[in-house]
């Protein structure tokens, strides 16, 4: 099966966009502009990958909150899986902590396996890593960058609430 690849011009730098037919397998941001890349037109994005573009550019023209993009993950342990289907629940304009998932996931003792899951993440903001604290209230770790996780919860937080679910 083909994987076909979009770039996408956000607040936050490209975001490299990957899929096939089957659905979205990455949502990933560029380490750094490389000069040779550049945001793919509208209307070169190739079909398979033109919904999640287009849900994309919705959630930071603030006209979308959640997603609704089929997904082809093939990445991942059980347990990463387990995490990630997980995190759609925290809802824009919410946080929960890592205890909380791992609460979720019925093992309390799993809080850094979900710090860990949570970094290997494929689809960066379609299923909000970034709306993951710690216990405390603090932001520590995304794949991203600490930045880029500050300026998301910002970004959503004219109705930001720190609770689960």
């Amino acid at each position: 099966m083909n994987e076909a690849r979009a770039f996408l011009s956000s607040p936050l730098g490209l975001l490299a966009i990957q899929g096939t037919e089957d659905g979205l397998r990455a949502v990933q941001f560029l380490a750094a502009p490389t000069g040779t890349v550049t945001a793919t037109p509208a209307h070169q994005v190739p079909g398979c990958l033109q919904e999640a573009y287009r849900q994309l550019q919705a959630y930071f023209g603030r006209e979308l909150q959640e997603f609704s993009v089929a997904t082809d993950v093939v990445v991942g342990t059980g347990f990463q899986q387990l995490v990630w289907a997980t995190l759609p629940a925290v809802t824009y304009g919410r946080t929960a902590s890592y205890l909380d998932i791992a609460r979720q996931l019925d093992n309390p003792g799993a809080v850094r396996a979900v710090g860990a899951a949570n970094g290997q993440n494929p689809l960066a903001i379609i299923w909000p890593c970034h709306r993951i604290i710690g216990a405390n209230g603090q932001l520590t770790g995304y794949a991203g960058g600490l930045s880029r996780k500050r300026w998301l919860l910002d970004f959503e937080r004219p109705s930001l609430q720190t609770s689960l679910f």
